[in-house]
């Protein structure tokens, strides 16, 4: 991992001095360090408040909203703008025809669809509201009400999932958050490990149980074979393949894949990879055409990313290595050029209004990783989550992108700008990223060196 002359803890005190530096805010537990603040246009202050609210208001633990939340947005409510399966906000209330959560927020709380969708702490309220009518038809009351782990079963039915294996992973995903702990959009839980009660769901494989069949079925050595609905693509090709075409998914990894299994979606892609580690999804079979990129579909292969393109949180480095793995295999198995040419972003493709991957997705360092495995080396090691890297060496400029947790990177040089103070330290110095495209302040480089030693001036 390069250099770990030192690898401190991230403190209230760093969080609050060096705001504009690092994106979360709040005292986080060591282990749940690698959850960064999105940008949200609620008060990160009156979100932290909606989420107490509503959890004492309706005798939800606060645990399962904030995992929720957390799972489905990195808590930021997109302005009120659906996702890919017309869910809104924080929660992701949703309206389509398998998931009526947003209907059932609006009859429980009476408040209107439109301020369900736009306002954060409504958009809570109706959550909290939805799943408190959950636990009282499964007859959750008394003690254990107040305990996380007998909140599973009535979890797995909040997002109406296509089938038992998904709804399971998406309610490991929202255990796997209340574990470690989140700190993001002024909104603190400490890590809290919880032995969940799963009821019915004990039995069920969870997905990636590789079997013989799915072995053989999956294109990609690493992926999980979890096909889509055989309505939401067609059998066979019309043409030969010649590029690969990069999406966001405008949702979660376990939507996404509950979203492709559904008749209502006629939509699909081919892999779905999920933001925390990488893991992917294999639904539609490379000889078949997936429902993706309109009238471009019958030539190119979709692979889709866990996240929503205004929101660089999401776009970890465990993604971008999964999917370069992936797309390095797809091209090389297929003779398919390694080059921007035939590696597209939706947005690049002809007959097309999607805005994805977005200004946020690091096609530099995506491309590397494509044609070279890794980058040709790394000089230091970050430390940290959610450090934001800028556009400039000062606090005001623009954000390029966040690193979501200890990162190594390729420092070509440094130049002194505005000062940035944590755990007692502060230094004025910056380095520029190679890989990344901007600065970081140094003083979240593991080294003890405030000017960083063998690297040259800007």
């Amino acid at each position: 991992m390069g250099k770990t002359a030192r690898v401190p803890r991230l403190t209230a005190v760093l969080a609050a001095a060096a705001a504009g530096a690092i994106a979360f805010s709040g005292t986080l537990p060591s282990n749940a360090a690698q959850y960064p603040e999105p940008a949200v246009s609620a008060v990160p202050g009156d979100l932290a408040k909606a989420f107490q609210t509503a959890s004492t208001q309706y005798d939800v633990p606060r645990e399962v909203l904030v995992g929720i939340g957390y799972a489905e947005s990195h808590l930021d409510g997109h302005d009120g703008l659906p996702s890919q399966d017309n869910g809104f906000g924080v929660m992701h209330l949703a309206s389509n025809p398998t998931n009526p959560t947003m209907s059932e927020a609006k009859k429980l709380t009476g408040l209107p669809a439109d301020k369900l969708a736009k306002d954060a702490a409504a958009n809570i309220q109706g959550a909290a509201a939805v799943l408190d009518s959950y636990a009282d038809k499964a007859g959750l009351q008394g003690a254990a009400r107040k305990d996380v782990a007998k909140w599973y079963e009535v979890v797995a039915q909040y997002p109406h999932s296509a089938d038992a294996p998904t709804a399971r992973l998406y309610t490991d995903e929202v255990y796997r958050i209340i574990g470690q702990g989140v700190g993001a959009a002024g909104v603190t839980l400490a890590a809290k490990r919880v032995t969940p009660d799963r009821g019915r769901y004990a039995k069920v494989a969870p997905l990636g149980t590789r079997t013989p069949a799915s072995l053989q079925a999956a294109d990609y050595p690493g992926a999980i074979w979890n096909p889509a609905c055989t309505c939401n693509y067609r059998v066979g090709r019309t043409a030969a393949i010649t590029t690969i075409v990069i999406h966001v998914t405008q949702g979660s990894y376990a939507g996404t894949i509950s979203w492709f299994k559904d008749p209502a979606a006629q939509v699909s892609a081919h892999y779905v990879i999920r933001s925390s580690d990488g893991q992917i999804t294999q639904m539609v079979a490379e000889k078949d055409t997936a429902w993706h990129v309109r009238t471009e579909n019958p030539y190119t292969i979709g692979i889709e990313h866990e996240g929503f393109v205004d929101q660089p949180s999401w776009f970890t480095d465990a993604m971008y290595r999964a999917s370069a793995a992936l797309t390095k295999n797809i091209a090389e198995r297929r003779g398919i050029p390694k080059d921007r040419a035939h590696i597209k972003g939706h947005s690049e493709m002809p007959n097309n209004d999607h805005t994805d991957p977005g200004p946020n997705w690091n096609w530099t360092y995506y491309m590397q990783l494509v044609n070279g495995g890794n980058p040709p080396q790394y000089n230091f090691t970050t430390y940290g989550s959610g450090v934001r890297v800028r556009s400039d060496a000062k606090l005001t400029a623009s954000i390029v992108t966040t690193l979501a947790g200890p990162t190594q990177v390729f420092v070509t040089c440094q130049k002194q700008g505005d000062s940035v103070t944590a755990e007692g330290t502060t230094n004025n110095w910056w380095a520029k990223l190679r890989d990344q495209g901007g600065y970081m302040s140094n003083i979240y480089i593991s080294d003890p060196n405030p000017k960083l030693p063998g690297v040259p001036v800007c």
